[in-house]
């Protein structure tokens, strides 16, 4: 039979040269699904048999209404499968073959987001135009498969089109170009990996949002005759190649009688409004399946954040106890030198006597660091939660300033503070101020030679009491302030005197701000001195 390329007609524009005006509407792979199943449902529901065209994607969720409604109807329907033979789908249009042609199998049927993949089904014959089952699974669904041409621009195109007594519909759906090559970009390793997970269903929400199905759906009576021209265009082309197959050639015999059903088939009223129920209740179905999905989805992205948390949690408590061990070492390895020096029978007096104060300063130095790590570990079991005291200012560092007094006098350092009485009270805890309080003195006094002074400062700002702890020490290195909340860090220019501490006294401080909702801040230039500045929240009657 002869053909021109005139015949290879979209049934999409078709359709859309025949509304009045056009009325595309941008609709999801799971949409044009409901449109389907809703045209089928109505027919079985009310038991008619119908003249029904059809060319939808693989998988057997797209054809599972269509085969129940075979199995149930009482009058067997006349059912004609439009697709693509095995052979055509290999030579043409290969990049767009393969996008197309990615990730359908029969556990479509559960999956709430399907896509427009593929024509052909897995198990279909592959010899166009015979009455065969369309897949061989079980689904019941027997049908005429006409075969279209390897170019027919139907290829782009599914529908199905439904003519019975008192009811036809047409549901088409059509993928723009754009769409097509957005999805031949998408490989099937990438698609491999996603599939059936909370992931890919957001993936495949994204993904239809950015490129949408151009759908119609219609009654009109012109509209269907032009879809009915365009199928039977393609059904010639897809034959022109060779002889007409017997399907085919009867298809075409028939023509005149099939185009009188629809203008015989005036829309019962009852059936329209069927229709709609059904399609409204599927869109239900389906927002509520997405919104199940994209819970669990929150869910599980929840739970991952939690397990990277533990994960971090549990990475950052092994790197303590690995410096822990580390920092407990260095003591005993030079108690453990001073040891074997003493016994030494040439010792002299005065070499002994630097070997015992060795001895006693690094006993002293582990003491220091056992009480420090008891006290850090210590921190980690308070309850975030606790309930914060109202505490004045000028109740705690007075005393604390009094009890520091003999070791500054000692190095010859002067300590002094200004308070000022109307101060009001700040939200913490009355332990963790005089911590913080002590902790920052004992730097101050620490670092600061003989001459220098010590003094804290305390004044308003907005909704803070500012607590400033200033020393004439022998300051900390730019490069070295980064680091000065670290676990276990110690400034490096410092005496040997002056190594003792665990390193741990300024992240106590953090923490313990921290949790009461304060913060601390440093400034220093060695050789000039170092002014720590600490915010403690305004106490708020209402906590």
């Amino acid at each position: 039979m002869n053909s021109t390329s005139s015949a290879n007609v979209s049934l999409y524009e078709l359709a859309l040269a025949s509304e009045q005006p056009p009325n595309p509407l941008k609709i999801s792979s799971a949409t044009f699904k409901s449109m389907v199943d809703s045209i089928v449902e109505v027919l079985a529901q009310h038991d008619i048999p119908a003249t029904i065209w059809v060319k939808l994607p693989k998988g057997t969720a797209w054809k599972s209404a269509l085969s129940q409604y075979c199995k149930t109807v009482s009058l067997s329907p006349s059912v004609y499968i439009l697709q693509s033979a095995n052979a055509t789908d290999a030579s043409t249009d290969d990049s767009e073959a393969k996008a197309e042609d990615v990730g359908s199998s029969p556990e479509d049927a559960t999956h709430p987001h399907l896509s427009l993949i593929g024509e052909q089904d897995q198990n279909i014959g592959t010899h166009g135009g015979s009455s065969i089952p369309i897949d061989s699974l079980g689904s019941g669904l027997i049908g005429t498969i006409l075969s279209l041409s390897a170019d027919s621009r139907l290829r782009r195109e599914y529908f199905i089109l439904a003519i019975a007594p008192n009811f036809r519909a047409l549901a088409l759906a059509h993928r723009p170009r754009s769409a097509r090559q957005s999805l031949a970009g998408d490989s099937p390793k990438r698609k491999a990996k996603t599939a059936y997970s909370f992931s890919s269903t957001i993936i495949e929400d994204e993904r239809e949002r950015r490129h949408p199905l151009l759908g119609i759906c219609s009654f009109d009576e012109r509209t269907i005759h032009n879809v009915l021209r365009g199928i039977k265009s393609s059904i010639e082309l897809g034959d022109s190649s060779a002889d007409i197959s017997f399907e085919a050639q009867s298809v075409l015999s028939r023509w005149d009688e099939i185009t009188q059903q629809v203008d015989d088939s005036s829309i019962n009223p009852i059936l329209l409004g069927s229709f709609w129920s059904r399609h409204i209740q599927h869109a239900e179905d389906v927002w509520t399946t997405s919104s199940n999905a994209r819970k669990q989805a929150d869910v599980a992205s929840g739970l991952q954040l939690e397990n990277e948390e533990l994960i971090n949690s549990l990475r950052i408590k092994d790197e303590f106890l690995k410096t822990v061990g580390q920092e407990l070492r260095t003591p005993l390895s030079t108690m453990k030198t001073a040891l074997s020096l003493l016994g030494a029978s040439s010792l002299k007096p005065n070499q002994r006597q630097r070997y015992m104060d060795l001895l006693s300063q690094e006993c002293d130095r582990q003491s220091a660091l056992i009480t420090s790590v008891l006290e850090f570990v210590q921190l980690e079991h308070i309850d975030a939660q606790a309930p914060m005291q109202p505490l004045r200012v000028v109740d705690i560092v007075p005393g604390v300033v009094s009890t520091y007094q003999p070791l500054a006098q000692e190095k010859g350092v002067m300590l002094a503070y200004t308070i000022p009485e109307d101060l009001p009270a700040v939200s913490c805890v009355s332990t963790w101020l005089r911590q913080i309080v002590i902790n920052l003195l004992h730097n101050g006094i620490k670092f600061t030679p003989e001459g220098g002074q010590v003094w804290v400062r305390s004044r308003l700002q907005g909704d803070y009491v500012q607590l400033e702890f200033k020393d004439t020490g022998i300051g900390i290195a730019s490069s070295e302030i980064p680091k000065v909340f670290n676990r276990f860090y110690r400034i490096r220019q410092s005496s040997r005197e002056d190594t003792n501490g665990a390193g741990l006294g300024l992240s106590i401080v953090q923490q313990l701000l921290l949790k009461c909702g304060g913060s601390i801040s440093v400034k220093s230039r060695p050789g000039e001195g170092t002014a720590f500045n600490v915010m403690l929240p305004v106490y708020q009657h209402d906590q």
